[in-house]
């Protein structure tokens, strides 16, 4: 067994959604289209006497802004690998607000744990335990699909074994800023909810940068989910002539171009999110 197995996964933001419910994990998920972006998870395993996660976001010269001691999908996920491990997860985005960061940490974990127990599973078997934990535990339906690879993601099944679209088209910085987060299990858990986010869900597929922008509004508009915050940032968006629409499923907007650097910035600090060309991957093994 080695030492200790790092890997990383990007995030995702979705842009609109239609969840699927299956009668097994494999059957649910999403349809939908989201962009997956540079910045994600990174997650360090090592071999431990007794199971321990510690997750971290930090900030500028790695100052820690949050940590936290528990995970009850990572604990999960652990438990269909043997033995007992320490899992480090690290990231720089806010942690609930639309990043896909659960779906990331769950994706590079896999990985790192079938590295480091030998256990030989498919690029497919690591994704379907992600992707498991994560319905199980309702913090997302399409984020692990997604993260498989890179670029602008049009789902067209639920399940990390459905078709999948991408396009890398998006050459220019896409902008976000968040007011807190929006908690997925309330939202993915709720009946009404759901039926209010189906209706709302435009059905077509985005072929161009723009008319992912432009179905995504349309979406955010009919989904119920927009907060007075997010909605005041969109229309200042619309003001300025800037592609914008609001983070699924996060409290926060995320707009396209230099511009939407401007305006978001005016309302809290703006992160710069490029789109990845790749998904999870291993990226070191060692003490």
């Amino acid at each position: 067994m080695e030492k200790s197995v790092t890997a990383f996964c990007p995030g995702h933001i979705s842009g609109y959604f239609l969840p699927v419910l299956g009668d097994d994990p494999a059957r649910t998920g999403s349809l939908g289209a989201g962009m997956v972006i540079q910045e994600g998870v990174s997650v360090r395993v090592t071999p431990s006497e007794d199971h321990g996660i510690l997750a971290r976001r930090t900030g500028p010269g790695g100052l820690i802004l949050e940590e936290f001691c528990e995970s009850p999908p990572l604990t999960y996920l652990a438990a269909k690998f043997p033995g007992t491990f320490r899992i480090e997860t690290t990231c720089r985005l806010p942690i609930g607000a639309g990043f896909g960061l659960s779906a990331a940490a769950l994706m590079a974990s896999a990985f790192a744990l079938n590295v480091i127990c030998r256990t030989g599973f498919t690029f497919r078997q690591c994704c379907q335990y992600a992707h498991e934990a994560e319905i199980l535990h309702r913090t997302g339906l399409g984020d692990v699909a997604a993260c498989q690879d890179g670029g602008r993601d049009y789902r067209l099944g639920p399940g990390v074994g459905a078709e999948i679209i991408r396009y890398h088209d998006l050459r220019i910085p896409v902008y976000a800023v968040t007011f807190g987060p929006l908690p997925s299990p309330g939202i993915l858990g709720s009946e009404k909810a759901l039926d209010q986010i189906a209706r709302a869900y435009p059905g077509r597929r985005p072929d161009s940068p723009e008319e992912f922008f432009r179905l995504s509004r349309t979406f955010a508009e009919g989904s119920g989910l927009m907060s007075p915050a997010v909605r005041e940032v969109l229309s200042a968006c619309d003001r300025e002539g800037v592609y914008a629409s609001m983070t699924m499923l996060g409290n926060g907007v995320f707009g396209l171009g230099k511009r939407a650097a401007e305006v978001l910035g005016s309302y809290g600090e703006a992160f710069e999110l490029r789109l990845a060309s790749s998904g999870v991957r291993i990226t070191g093994e060692g003490p």
